[in-house]
C-alpha cells in the first residue's frame, strides 16, 4: 500500500460520507441472524438443509487460518528480535490460561451447588444408552495428558497444515521464526519480505471472505433453531438458566481483570468488535472469526508476536466458557441421578476436568469427552448418563463461545501488557475508529481509510504508522517484484 505524496493532503480534507447502515457489516449479520431464528422457527425443514451455507462459510475460513497463523508468528517473532521475550509470553500465557480455567471451574461448581439445576429429577439409570453418546463423539477417547502434549509436536509440518492442527502449527512457527532471530533479520530479509508479501495476499483474501459471513450466519442459524427447535428450552430451563447467568457473572469479573491489569474498558472493546462477537454467534464457533479478531487486537495495541502466540493457544488453552459449562453440567448430572457430592469428590472431580478440558477446541463432542471421562474416574454417575445433555448441549453454544472469545482477548490483553508490548494510546485510537497499521487495512477492507487517516496524521507532523503492530514502518521492508518478461537484470526484491 502507497501513501499518497503531500500534495493530496489538501485533497483528502472534504469531510467523508458516512456509509450507509445497510452496508455496515454489523448491520447485515444482524439481519441474517434474525431471519435465520425465523426461518428456523417457522419453517424448521426448510431451516434443517440450510446447514451447508454455515459450514461453508466455516470451511473458507479454516482455508487460511493454518497459513495465517504461521505467518503472523513468524513474521511478529522476527519483528521483536528476541528469542527470550517470545519463550515469556509463551510461558506467561500458559499461567494466565491455568489460572483462567481453574477459577471458571471453581466458579461453575460454586453455581451448581448453589442452583441446584438436577435437583428432583430422578434418572433411572436402566433407561439410558450409551449409543446417543457414541454417535456424538464419533466412538472417541478422551486423551491423557502425556498423549496431548505429544500430539503438539507435528509427526510432519506438511501433515500439520494439511489437517489444521493449529497447536502444530503454532509449534512449528515458534522454532521457524526462532531460527530467523537466531540467523538474523537482515540475513533472512528475503524470506520475511516475501513472507509479508504472502500475508498480504491472505488478508486480502480474508477481507473477500468476510463479504459473505452473512450468508454463513443466516445458514447456521437457521440450522440450529430448525434443528433443535426454541421448545428445548423449557426442559432444560434451570440447567440454561445457570450457565447462561454463571456467564454473565464471569463477563462481569472479565470486565474487572481487564481494567484492572490492562486499563482496557471491556465495554469499548465489545463495541469495537461487534461484528465479530455477532458472527461468533450466528455461526457458533470461535474458529470463523479467528483471523478478524486477531487483527482487532493487533490494531488495538497489541503486538503481532504476542496476538500471534496468544489467541491461537487460548483456543485449546483457555476455553473459559467450556469449563463453566462443564462444572455446572457434573453437578446437573449427578444431581439427576441422586447423588450428592461432598466436597472432596468435587475437588477430585475439579481435577479431572481440569486435564480433560484441555485441547478441546474442534474436537467433535468434545464437552461429551470430558465429562464422559470425569464419570468413568470417579464413578459419580453412569457414563451413559451424559446423552442428557444432547438435547441442551447445542443451545450452551451461544455462552461457551462468547465467553471462550472474550476470555481470549481479555488474556491477549493482560499478556501482552504483562510483556510491555501493549501501547494503550493506540487502543484509544482503534476504538475511535482509527486503522493503526497498514495490515490491518487490508484485513479489514479498508485501505482507503487508512491512507486517508495517514494524510491528515503526515499533515500534523506525526509519524507514520507501522507496517504491523510491534513491527517496523511500512517502507522498511522490501518488497518483492517480479522482472519483466526478457528483462536481463534480475531484481527479485526491491525496497519501495
Amino acid at each position: 500500500m502507497k501513501i499518497p505524496d503531500s500534495a493530496a493532503l489538501k485533497a483528502s480534507s472534504a469531510p467523508q460520507k458516512k456509509k450507509p447502515l445497510y452496508k455496515s457489516l454489523f448491520f447485515q449479520i444482524l439481519i441474517a441472524v434474525v431471519a435465520g431464528v425465523l426461518i428456523g422457527h417457522f419453517w424448521p425443514n426448510i431451516g434443517s438443509t440450510l446447514r451447508p451455507l454455515g459450514d461453508g462459510f466455516i470451511q473458507l475460513i479454516k482455508m487460511i487460518i493454518a497459513p495465517l497463523i504461521f505467518l503472523v508468528i513468524v513474521t511478529g517473532i522476527s519483528a521483536v528480535g528476541d528469542v527470550k521475550a517470545v519463550g515469556r509470553v509463551g510461558v506467561k500465557a500458559l499461567l494466565y490460561f491455568t489460572a483462567a480455567t481453574l477459577f471458571a471451574l471453581v466458579f461453575g461448581l460454586v453455581v451448581g451447588n448453589i442452583v441446584q439445576p438436577g435437583a428432583g429429577l430422578n434418572i433411572d439409570p436402566a433407561t439410558l444408552s450409551q449409543d446417543a453418546v457414541d454417535a456424538k463423539t464419533g466412538h472417541a477417547v478422551p486423551k491423557d495428558a502425556a498423549s496431548f502434549l505429544l500430539d503438539v509436536i507435528p509427526t510432519s509440518v506438511i501433515g500439520a497444515f494439511a489437517n489444521n492442527s493449529l497447536l502444530q502449527v503454532l509449534f512449528f512457527s515458534v522454532f521457524f521464526g526462532a531460527a530467523i532471530v537466531v540467523i538474523g533479520r537482515q540475513r533472512c530479509m528475503p524470506v520475511i519480505s516475501l513472507m509479508e508479501t504472502v500475508l498480504e495476499l491472505i488478508f486480502k483474501i480474508m477481507s473477500w471472505i468476510m463479504k459473505v459471513a452473512p450468508i454463513g450466519a443466516f445458514g447456521a442459524m437457521a440450522f440450529i433453531i430448525g434443528q433443535y427447535g426454541l421448545d428445548t428450552l423449557g426442559t432444560y430451563a434451570l440447567l440454561i438458566a445457570a450457565c447462561y447467568g454463571a456467564a454473565v457473572i464471569f463477563i462481569g469479573l472479565l470486565f474487572v481483570v481487564a481494567w484492572a491489569f490492562a486499563r482496557v474498558p471491556l465495554w469499548q472493546f465489545l463495541k469495537y468488535t461487534r461484528e465479530e462477537f455477532l458472527l461468533a454467534l450466528g455461526t457458533a464457533s470461535t474458529e470463523a472469526v479467528m483471523p478478524r479478531i486477531m487483527t482487532k487486537l493487533t490494531n488495538a495495541g497489541c503486538s503481532r508476536a504476542t496476538t500471534g502466540l496468544v489467541v491461537p493457544t487460548g483456543y485449546s488453552f483457555n476455553l473459559d466458557g467450556a469449563a463453566i459449562y462443564l462444572s455446572i453440567s457434573l453437578l446437573f448430572l449427578a444431581q439427576a441421578f441422586g447423588h450428592h457430592l461432598d466436597l472432596g469428590q468435587q475437588l477430585a472431580a475439579l481435577g479431572v476436568l481440569l486435564l480433560t478440558s484441555k485441547g478441546m477446541a474442534g474436537v467433535p463432542g468434545s464437552s461429551f469427552l470430558a465429562l464422559s471421562a470425569t464419570a468413568a474416574a470417579l464413578g459419580i454417575f453412569p457414563v451413559a448418563g451424559v446423552a442428557l445433555l444432547l438435547g441442551a448441549d447445542r443451545l450452551m453454544d451461544s455462552m461457551r463461545v462468547v465467553v471462550n472469545l472474550l476470555g481470549n482477548c481479555v488474556a491477549t490483553f493482560v499478556v501482552a501488557k504483562w510483556e510491555g508490548q501493549f501501547d494503550r494510546s493506540v487502543m484509544v485510537r482503534a476504538f475511535r475508529g482509527e486503522i493503526t497499521n497498514e495490515d490491518s487495512a487490508i484485513m479489514l477492507g479498508k485501505e482507503e481509510v487508512f491512507e486517508e487517516q495517514e494524510l491528515e496524521r503526515l499533515s500534523e507532523g506525526q509519524q507514520p504508522s507501522p507496517k504491523f503492530r510491534g513491527g517496523p514502518v511500512s517502507g522498511d521492508i522490501p518488497r518483492f517484484e517480479m522482472s519483466r518478461p526478457g528483462s536481463r537484470e534480475e531484481t527479485p526484491i526491491s525496497p519501495d
